[in-house]
C-alpha cells in the first residue's frame, strides 16, 4: 500500500491500485512494475527491497505470480489500463479508462504445463457473460511467451445454426409408399445396396460416401441417425435386424465414446449443420453450415472436437489444435453434452 500522496501519482494518471481511506492499496503485480519503473520504493521491515528481492517475496506470497507479472507487465506496456478482477485483470479498451469507460475484457492467466478443466473453464465463462465482458486466456510458455485466446460460447443468444433447409429426401421404395430401407452393418461402417435410396441420401443430403455406383457406405453415427428417424432399418452379417440398443451397443465396442459423439452429431443435424469427419485435421468434426452441390462444396467453416465434462483441456494440444484450425481459415470448437445442455466453445487466438 501505498499513502495518500501516491493517489493523484499513480491512480489518477495510471489507475494502479485501489484508492480507500486515503490510502492506495497495490498488488503485487502493480507494486513489481512500478518498482521496476522506479515509480515507487517498497520496504520490508524498514529495509528497501530492490526489484529481484520483491520479486521473491511476491512468488512466495502468490500462486504462478511470476505469469501473472509477465502479462500485467506485456499489457500494461501495449497501453492498456488494468485492474484487478475476478479471474486475474480486467482491462479496459483503448482509448477508455477506469470510471470514463466501462472495461472491455476479463483476463485469466494459465501456464502451458497445467491443465485447464473444462468445469474451470465454464465457470470463467460464467462469470465474463454475467458483466457482459470478453474472456480472454492469456497462455504463458516456458519461454514467457504469450498466446492470448478468445474464448467464447457460440450458441449464445441461439446464433449457432446452419442452412440446411430441406429434410432428409423421401424414400420412397414403391406404390406401398415410405418404408424403411435395409442397410447391412459390416464392422465399422454400414452400407446400403439400393442405387436410387443411395444416390439421394448421398447427392441431397450429403450423407455417406458412395462405395460404387450403386451402394452407399454411411459412418456409424449417420446409420444411427437415419435408423432413429426410421428412414434406414439395419441388419448384421446374419440377417438379423437389428435394434437401436443393439446397434448402440456394437457400436460403443468399436469406439468407446460413440454415444458421446453421437450426441453432438444429432444435435448438430438438429441445427441444420452438415457435420462430416474431421480426421484430416485431428477432430472428430469439420462442419458446413449450407452445401448447395456436391459439385461446389464449400470450405467447411467449423471443426469440431467432443469432450467430456470432465475434460482436461491439455493446453499444448489444445494450442495445436486452435493452431491448425485457424491456419486452414476455420473456426475450433469444443462440444460437451454435460446433460443439462449441449456446451459450444469456441477459442481463437487474437492478438492484443
Amino acid at each position: 500500500m501505498a499513502g495518500a500522496e501516491a493517489i493523484p501519482a499513480l491512480y489518477q494518471s495510471g489507475y494502479f491500485g485501489r484508492p480507500k481511506d486515503n490510502v492506495l492499496y497495490l498488488r503485487f503485480v502493480e507494486a513489481a512494475y512500478l518498482l521496476y519503473r522506479n515509480k515507487i520504493e517498497i520496504f520490508k521491515d524498514k529495509t528497501a527491497l530492490d526489484f529481484d528481492a520483491f520479486l521473491k517475496f511476491a512468488a512466495l506470497k502468490e500462486d504462478f505470480f511470476e505469469l501473472k507479472y509477465i502479462v500485467y507487465k506485456d499489457l500494461k506496456e501495449r497501453g492498456y489500463y488494468i485492474q484487478s478482477a475476478a479471474t486475474d485483470f480486467r482491462i479496459y479498451p483503448r482509448g477508455g479508462s477506469p470510471g470514463k469507460t466501462a472495461a472491455k475484457s476479463f483476463v485469466f492467466v494459465q501456464s502451458e504445463r497445467i491443465d485447464l478443466p473444462f468445469s474451470a473453464l465454464i465457470q470463467h465463462l460464467n462469470n465474463t457473460e454475467n458483466v457482459r465482458k470478453q474472456f480472454i486466456l492469456a497462455l504463458v510458455d516456458e519461454e514467457s511467451d504469450i498466446t492470448f485466446f478468445e474464448i467464447k460460447r457460440v450458441d449464445q443468444n441461439n446464433g449457432f445454426f446452419g442452412e440446411m433447409s430441406y429434410p432428409i429426401p423421401d424414400l420412397k421404395t414403391g406404390p406401398e409408399g415410405f418404408r424403411p430401407i435395409p442397410a447391412i452393418l459390416l464392422k465399422e461402417r454400414v452400407v446400403l445396396d439400393n442405387k436410387t435410396v443411395s444416390e439421394k441420401l448421398y447427392q441431397n443430403a450429403f450423407f455417406g460416401k458412395m462405395m460404387d455406383e450403386d451402394r452407399l457406405q454411411l459412418s456409424l453415427v449417420e446409420a444411427l441417425y437415419l435408423m432413429e428417424q426410421n428412414r434406414i432399418e439395419i441388419f448384421n452379417l446374419n440377417s438379423e435386424k437389428m435394434t437401436p440398443d443393439e446397434f448402440v451397443e456394437h457400436a460403443s465396442s468399436i469406439e468407446p465414446d460413440f454415444m458421446k459423439k453421437y450426441a453432438i452429431y444429432k444435435d448438430l443435424k438438429d441445427r441444420k449443420f452438415v457435420p462430416k469427419t474431421g480426421f484430416k485435421f485431428g477432430t472428430h468434426f469439420r462442419i458446413y453450415e449450407k452445401v448447395e452441390s456436391l459439385d461446389k462444396i464449400p470450405h467447411s467453416e467449423f471443426l469440431l472436437h467432443v469432450i467430456s465434462p470432465d475434460h482436461l483441456f491439455k493446453m499444448p494440444v489444445t494450442s495445436g489444435a486452435i493452431r491448425l484450425a485457424n491456419s486452414v481459415h476455420k473456426r475450433m470448437i469444443y462440444a460437451a453434452d454435460t446433460g443439462r445442455k449441449i456446451e459450444y466453445i469456441e477459442f481463437e487466438r487474437i492478438k492484443m
